[in-house]
């Protein structure tokens, strides 16, 4: 039985007059460590880690953290031992050092700030203040409830009373039987009623409470000493908790009845007292130690921060330690066991540390730091090997020390660690680590070759880790790759070597870049041509860009019957039809196609054109572009078919208009066949006017550029040197001394 009994099971229905009403909206529980903030998890992780099996649920209060600690931060509402040092106790005029309680002062704020920051408590010991209370079938078990009666006369026996007409009773149930059911029946967690049970009366089952042989109460049992309020006669206590077991000291008869009193007998007393203990608090959403503590959960849609269980703001924090100790000394911390932590609105970045640690006793640092010890380090929950040990650091870790301590006698400093995980070590064992400088740079990259026009980033790594210096990039070709803080661009085709150098040019590393630049067009040399049986012609094929990585071209027919074509671009005649010739980059994802006629003359077809002009299949050049006119070349052709001409618009051209690139002669017979079909090349005329101006050395300008591609016949034209390739800024020269009459163009 504990002292302050009376605080625990009478609600202080005083408080609702000191703190004023305040409604919250729903809270929100989420599962899952996942689902913490930042600044809890590392924590919990380190828990985690070492209990695979217990599961963490965020309580999200919806209530901002400085509303909360005001409204906790009320007269009378949270209490410190008297003995404590003045920052624990609120030292306000007319408060300071006034008993509330026997020996009991009311809270200074930092210890209510203290001791409601979850994240003070998130280690192995003090986390049993966020256990669930409430019976879950997942986690409680029978078997758990029997480890904890472990140490006690109540551990695997069977029950046995005395009624109250002095009748022994043997039951075929045991202890942790009763305790399992109760569990269930109430809706409490039956370790809780166990931890409960061993608390208030165990270890002996010869504890007056449940002996059921006290003078005036034979027969009556009370296992959680409810309603034992202090008295000074002998047994008095007990009496009082033997009178409620009795008669339930005044309650109504719905309520003795909900409570199965009276409990004359052990199965009752722990059934009903279970009801009473979940009734009051568990069953309406206090169902941790901090929750009946701080009442901040909304669960029961009421006024708040005034159902609070003790006064004790510490009370949750001892308690904890008294629940782990069970837990840890019958085996059980590998069981499953569920914890349910609160959370607040705008919470501070670090949680505010116990009044006992002085801000006088540390100076802002934020230094790196390194454990310097041979094996491991703790990290502690606060200045002394008293504090719960919250992880472990390895050899040479490093740290950052966020306050040096420089108390008297043995120092420790406040430390943060990677994960953000605060906590407190011994000064001797860190050593300060010294101004790093780069000794090694490494370079990588996803993939070191780029497409040309792309962007991609080289990742940088300066060794030792952690340390920082400015770096200088550049590129061996800006022309092939620009680099720009470790960003490079593809500008070009080729390979050019990228390098990082730190500042001071001491460490440098460099890496080799290659620009892909693939094939975005082809344009073919003819779009249409016609054949003879048996003839052949080749197709040259205009790439672009002009710097394409690879210029393969890959030629295949759709009928090779008809004509086919060899991998130089040939084509063969091969029968009477017409078909197509593609010619695709080896990626296939770029194609240019020409059409392809092949006909077959008849003998009784006079054709012959005079020899001062060249024909090749189907396409005539030689031209003098001084006698161009449609009737001049009339005057070139013996035919017996009827020739028409057309420009490379297929707009009828008449006996005195000019020809030009592009432009058509077609012969027919006498039913208007279609028989054969030469075009004219015009070496320089690349617009296709006939004549030889500067608007073509424009029109081939663009084309090199690659603003505006020329196709077909039209490439011929501007391959004035007739070399098979394709036009150049050499062909525009000759364009321009043609036009300036100093070396003239022959066709």
């Amino acid at each position: 039985m504990r002292k302050k009994a009376f605080f625990k099971y009478i609600v202080f229905f005083c408080f609702i007059l000191l703190s004023f009403s305040t409604k919250s909206l729903a809270s929100v529980k989420k599962q899952g460590i996942e689902n913490f903030p930042d600044s809890y998890k590392p924590y919990l992780y380190e828990l985690k880690k070492k209990h695979p099996n217990w599961e963490f649920t965020a309580l999200y209060t919806g209530f901002d953290w400085n509303h909360c600690v005001s409204q906790e931060y009320r007269n009378n509402k949270n209490l410190v031992p008297l003995s404590y040092s003045d920052y624990w106790k609120c030292t306000d005029s007319g408060i300071y050092n006034v008993e509330i309680d026997l020996g009991w002062v009311n809270a200074s704020k930092k210890a209510v700030e203290y001791t409601m920051d979850p994240r003070n408590f998130l280690n192995e010991v003090r986390v049993f203040q966020f256990e669930k209370l409430s019976y879950d079938p997942t986690t409680n078990s029978l078997e758990g409830v029997e480890k904890i009666l472990y140490g006690t006369e109540f551990y695997n026996r069977k029950v046995s009373y005395r009624t109250s007409n002095g009748q022994n009773i043997n039951m075929t149930e045991k202890y942790a039987d009763l305790i399992w059911s109760a569990g269930i029946y109430s809706g409490v967690s039956p370790y809780h009623l166990a931890s409960r049970i061993k608390q208030e009366v165990g270890p002996f089952i010869t504890h007056n409470s449940i002996s059921g042989t006290v003078s005036g109460y034979e027969g009556y049992y009370n296992f959680y000493n409810i309603g034992a309020t202090s008295s000074n006669e002998p047994l008095g206590a007990i009496k009082n908790g033997l009178q409620f077991a009795k008669d339930g000291k005044g309650a109504s008869e719905s309520v003795k009845a909900n409570l199965l009193i009276p409990w004359n007998n052990p199965e009752k007393a722990i059934k009903g007292g279970a009801v009473f203990i979940g009734s009051s608090y568990i069953s309406v959403g206090q169902n941790t130690l901090y929750l009946q503590k701080f009442d901040v959960n909304n669960d029961r849609e009421g006024d708040l921060f005034w159902h609070q269980y003790m006064t004790n703001c510490l009370a949750p924090y001892s308690e904890s330690s008294g629940i782990y100790k069970a837990y840890s000394s019958n085996n059980m911390l590998s069981s499953s066991i569920g914890f349910v932590i609160p959370v607040y609105e705008n919470m501070p970045q670090y949680a505010t540390e116990s009044p006992n640690i002085l801000e006088s006793d540390y100076d802002v640092d934020n230094k790196k730091v390194y454990a310097d010890v041979s094996g491991n380090l703790n990290v502690r929950s606060g200045p002394s090997t008293a504090y719960e040990i919250l992880t472990t650091v390895n050899k040479n870790d490093i740290l950052t020390r966020l306050k040096k301590g420089k108390q008297l006698g043995e120092r420790w400093d406040k430390i943060e660690l990677e994960n953000g995980m605060v906590g407190y070590v011994f000064q001797n064992y860190l050593k300060e680590v010294p101004e790093p400088s780069v000794t090694n740079i490494k370079l990588s990259i996803d993939n070191p070759v780029i497409t040309k026009g792309s962007t991609n980033q080289i990742k940088i790594e300066l060794e030792p880790k952690g340390v920082t210096e400015e770096i200088i990039w550049s590129s061996s070709n800006d022309d092939i790759v620009s680099v720009n803080n470790g960003q490079i661009t593809g500008i070009r085709a080729g390979m050019a070597t990228i390098t990082a150098r730190t500042v001071s040019g001491n460490v440098s590393s460099s890496i080799d870049i290659t620009v892909y630049a693939p094939i975005t067009n082809i344009t073919l040399s003819n779009e249409e041509v016609q054949l003879l049986v048996g003839k052949t012609t080749k197709l040259f094929a205009n790439i672009l860009p002009e710097d394409a990585t690879n210029k393969t071209i890959k030629w295949s027919s759709n009928n090779n019957t008809i004509a086919s074509v060899n991998e130089e671009g040939v084509i063969t005649a091969n029968s009477v039809g017409n078909t197509e010739i593609i010619a695709k980059n080896e990626e296939e994802t770029v194609q240019a196609k020409c059409n392809v006629v092949v006909k077959e003359l008849s003998s009784d077809i006079i054709l012959e054109i005079d020899s001062s002009v060249r024909t090749e299949n189907d396409e005539i050049s030689g031209v003098d572009v001084n006698h161009s006119t449609v009737k001049e070349i009339k005057s070139l052709v013996n035919t017996n078919l009827t020739m028409e001409f057309y420009n490379y618009e297929n707009k009828v051209l008449e006996d005195t208009d000019i020809i030009g690139t592009g432009s058509k002669l077609v012969l027919k017979d006498e039913e208007g066949n279609e028989i054969y079909t030469y075009k004219f090349i015009i070496y320089g005329d690349v617009n296709g006017d006939g004549l030889i101006n500067s608007l073509d050395v424009l029109v081939l300008q663009k084309h090199i550029l690659e603003t505006k591609i020329m196709n077909g016949i039209f490439l011929k034209a501007g391959n004035i040197s007739k070399n098979g390739e394709l036009p150049s800024s050499l062909d525009v020269l000759k364009i321009q001394k043609h036009i300036l009459e100093t070396k003239f163009i022959e066709q």
